[in-house]
């Protein structure tokens, strides 16, 4: 006989293994078409990705389902996801400290092979004011969208909250695009010197952590329509709130030293 407690045991799920195979499958052609122009490694690589995002999919779907329609998420489960994302964000956190301490560490002492200088000699780094700014922009604008949804949600408006979501899936997506644009036309790659290898490693990262956040707020913006959020249900949405938020934060201090301290 089940005893029926405050926390949810989560049932056997296939989605974890799976999605641990396609991110090592997605890093691994990545790595290879990267130093191989093979058309082949391209279309892997995308088969591989167009994937992850449907098992994403899947897996939120399962969690849907178990917090809105099977009545596991009480609220100290809700507290512990509100502790569990608390916790992963600091992790981030540390994951971009780790960039900003190797910036640093190479900009404020150069070494004598990059001849003491920083940005190294024949590096012509971005002009931050042309679309380093605009990003800016674009996604500090995205950080206020995302509050205005967030505030109407909890003032029980849904038709302005999930207008002002679109809003930033819409910045979120043009933010990405200015950013490829960006790489496509940059006069250095990630192998030319410690300035480009720190370069492309925060920024690329910071890209990705933009995309996942733009997919996380589109999968809580589909549950507007399925009427599953209201203004005192709504931990989805509030954490994906806040994951915005940290990628908006980090991306200032990439700016304000990647591109405009390094100009």
């Amino acid at each position: 006989m089940k005893k029926w407690n405050d926390f949810h045991l989560v049932d056997i799920s296939p989605w974890p293994i799976i999605t641990s195979f396609m991110l090592l499958n997605l890093v691994l052609s990545l790595y290879c078409m990267l130093h191989k122009s093979i058309n082949i490694l391209t279309i892997h690589f995308l088969v591989i990705l167009t994937s992850f995002i449907f098992i994403f999919f899947l897996w939120t779907r399962d969690i849907v389902r178990e917090a809105s329609y099977l009545g596991f998420h009480s609220l100290k489960v809700k507290f512990s996801i509100k502790i569990g994302m608390v916790l992963f964000i600091l992790s981030e956190v540390m994951f971009f400290l780790s960039f900003f301490w190797s910036f640093f560490n190479f900009s404020l002492n150069p070494a004598v092979e990059l001849g003491n200088l920083w940005p190294p000699l024949g590096i012509e780094v971005i002009n931050p004011y042309h679309i380093p700014l605009l990003n800016t922009l674009v996604l500090v604008s995205s950080g206020v969208s995302i509050t205005f949804s967030h505030h109407n949600l909890l003032n029980n408006n849904m038709n302005n909250s999930m207008n002002w979501a679109l809003i930033t899936i819409i910045l979120g997506i043009y933010f990405s695009f200015l950013q490829g644009f960006e790489y496509l036309y940059c006069s250095y790659s990630i192998m030319d010197s410690t300035f480009g290898s720190i370069f492309y490693m925060a920024t690329g990262f910071h890209g990705l952590h933009v995309m996942v956040g733009t997919l996380f707020i589109y999968t809580e913006t589909i549950r507007f329509t399925k009427f599953n959020y209201s203004a005192i249900q709504n931990l989805g949405f509030e954490v994906s709130c806040w994951y915005w938020h940290f990628v908006d934060v980090v991306w200032l201090f990439l700016y304000i030293f990647l591109y405009w301290w390094s100009f």
